[in-house]
């Protein structure tokens, strides 16, 4: 597959743990509710202090806990997410079982992130032991791979594929594991396993589009998307903006992600997409621009990659010193991506 080293795309994994989920529902209006409300619009520092106030005013402490823990992922403070799922376990009894699980969920996608994978896979052992869960295994699974215990890994992506064999979104997050790992040619296999699943609609069709993306079948990957492009389908015209890209066909892919602004207006991944158009046109301080223009959105979605993308317009730029402050900040907001300490510890040799 093609090096993402200088474009680090919308695209990214994701673990099987949905930020937006919630197994428990919050009286309506309280403190807890508003602060999930904060997250659905990924506003995370309004969230957290929502939650905050909710523990500190008597609100039931295991949805706040949670939700802080929550909050403190979308910012990717996963040690501070960690400590708050555990205290949010303190509170827990035998009566809990659905928000136990739960809550140990979310904690080991935290633990994953902070790639301590045997504290993941001691955390999904703990669901295991109780019952069969999908995303467990898929979680279990990816840290085995970290840890190169392949045959493990494998083991348990089969048994999440076992049972969830219709989602496409495990095949591809099985799939980026193995790439992660320089070992995509086992990856494929699962992609070519979920082309054997029926679609059943536009988000499905968005979802085959990106196996062939991943598979540098473009043409395929086209032709999939046709129906969700048509009907609008906001992340298959994103798609649709990277595979133009990966064609070097610039002024398409901007196309794309001006439609995206004109249906749903301005944002941080727009934004992203316009200064990725930029940057592999070698327009370089038009990409800071629209860079600029993203990080002055409100909220923290989306931001990452717009920091990430303006260490490498800086680098393009040959303004090394300047690259090297930006992947500095980088580094000391997202201490765990592998990508911005790879930039660090290139631009320290110019």
């Amino acid at each position: 597959m093609k090096s993402k080293r200088f474009t680090k795309t919308i695209l990214v994994i994701v673990t099987a743990v949905c930020l937006t989920g919630c197994t428990e529902r919050s009286a309506e209006g309280s403190l807890t509710a508003q602060g999930m409300d904060a997250i659905q619009a990924l506003d995370y520092q309004a969230a957290l202090e929502y939650f905050q106030q909710a523990v500190n005013n008597g609100e039931d402490d295991v949805p706040a806990l949670r939700g802080a823990g929550m909050a403190y992922m979308g910012m990717a403070k996963y040690e501070e997410a960690v400590q708050v799922f555990d205290q949010a376990l303190d509170y827990t009894d035998e009566k809990m079982p659905e928000a136990v699980r739960d809550i140990i969920l979310y904690k080991a996608s935290a633990q994953f992130r902070l790639k301590d994978y045997d504290g993941t896979i001691e955390s999904c052992d703990q669901i295991l032991e109780e019952e069969e869960v999908a995303d467990a295994y898929f979680l279990r699974g990816a840290s085995c791979l970290k840890l190169d215990y392949q045959d493990r890994a494998r083991e348990d992506f089969d048994q999440a594929a076992k049972l969830t064999p219709e989602d496409y979104t495990l095949y591809l997050n099985i799939y980026e594991c193995y790439e992660a790992q320089n070992l995509s040619a086992l990856g494929d296999e699962y992609l070519q396993t979920a082309l054997n699943i029926t679609p059943k609609g536009a988000e499905d069709y968005y979802c085959i589009g990106q196996i062939y993306y991943y598979l540098e079948q473009y043409d395929q990957a086209q032709n999939a998307l046709i129906s969700p492009v048509n009907e609008k389908y906001l992340p298959a015209l994103g798609l649709m903006g990277r595979i133009y890209l990966a064609q070097n066909d610039y002024a398409h892919a901007k196309g794309m992600y001006q439609l995206i602004q004109q249906e749903s207006g301005e944002s941080a991944q727009t934004y992203n997409g316009l200064a990725l158009c930029a940057l592999a046109s070698g327009e370089y301080d038009a990409a800071l621009e629209y860079i600029q223009q993203g990080l002055n959105m409100e909220g923290d979605a989306g931001k990452q990659e717009l920091f990430f993308n303006e260490i490498v317009a800086y680098e393009r730029k040959l303004d090394f010193v300047t690259a090297r402050v930006k992947a500095e900040a980088y580094t000391s907001l997202y201490p765990t991506d592998e990508a911005g300490q790879k930039e660090l510890e290139f631009l320290s040799t110019r």
